[in-house]
């Protein structure tokens, strides 16, 4: 009863937070999309020349620019909460809770730069990229994003969810969802597409959950010892 107390206490999160955690949902969703746009996962769209369409690599090329800022509010949004717990956080939870986070950043940052490799593979405007070049670039970057990327964002889900829960910040529903997102994202989105959209739709919800009650006053605060 008092380490949740001390939990309510420490986590006076800023309306920062919250902030930085909608802005990156809705950046890297957005990035998500047009990727899946832009690059088509099913092999059967290069024979169509889908690359060569104007459209489809200015997608691309938005998404390029948005992956950056994405993982800078994502690191933002990790660095204030992990300041915010403070002493009331368990060591090895939010080891692995920044762990997941850096490396989700590092996979997510590769995932794009393969995706630019594949966007630079035709040169010439109105050319078409050869076959071995499209299908090595198309591969290595969704093997990044959905083999590796939403593996370690569902390590970060369920460490975060954990945290949430032990510290009696995060409401039951909420701490259900992130583990039926953490399972989504390690087993469903390898196989499903566009499930990946799981880990910002996720991230949405915990930073308006977050601005929500920033401003409210937590049960015990207001009293003395």
């Amino acid at each position: 009863m008092r380490s949740a107390r001390q939990g309510r206490q420490a986590l006076e999160t800023p309306r920062a937070a919250g902030l930085a955690g909608v802005v990156f949902a809705l950046l890297v969703a957005a990035a998500i999309v047009l990727i899946r746009l832009g690059i088509p996962q099913d092999a059967a769209a290069v024979g169509a020349g889908a690359f060569t369409d104007s459209v489809r690599r200015g997608a691309v090329r938005t998404a390029l620019a948005l992956v950056p800022f994405a993982g800078i509010f994502f690191l933002w949004f990790v660095g204030v909460m992990r300041a915010h717990v403070g002493e009331a956080e368990d060591k090895f939870l939010a080891t692995v809770l920044l762990g997941s986070g850096l490396v989700f950043v590092a996979t997510m940052f590769g995932a794009a730069a393969a995706a630019s490799a594949v966007l630079a593979t035709a040169r010439t405007p109105g050319t078409t990229p050869g076959l071995p070049a499209w299908d090595f670039g198309r591969h290595f970057a969704y093997s990044l994003m959905i083999g590796y990327a939403m593996r370690m964002a569902a390590v970060f889900t369920c460490s975060m969810s954990v945290i949430g829960h032990r510290l009696a910040i995060l409401p039951r529903w909420l701490t259900l969802l992130g583990f039926l997102s953490a399972v989504t994202l390690l087993f469903v989105s390898p196989k499903v597409p566009w499930s990946e959209l799981v880990f910002p739709a996720w991230s949405l919800l915990i930073s308006l959950h977050i601005l929500a009650v920033s401003g409210r006053p937590r049960p015990g605060t207001a009293s003395g010892p």
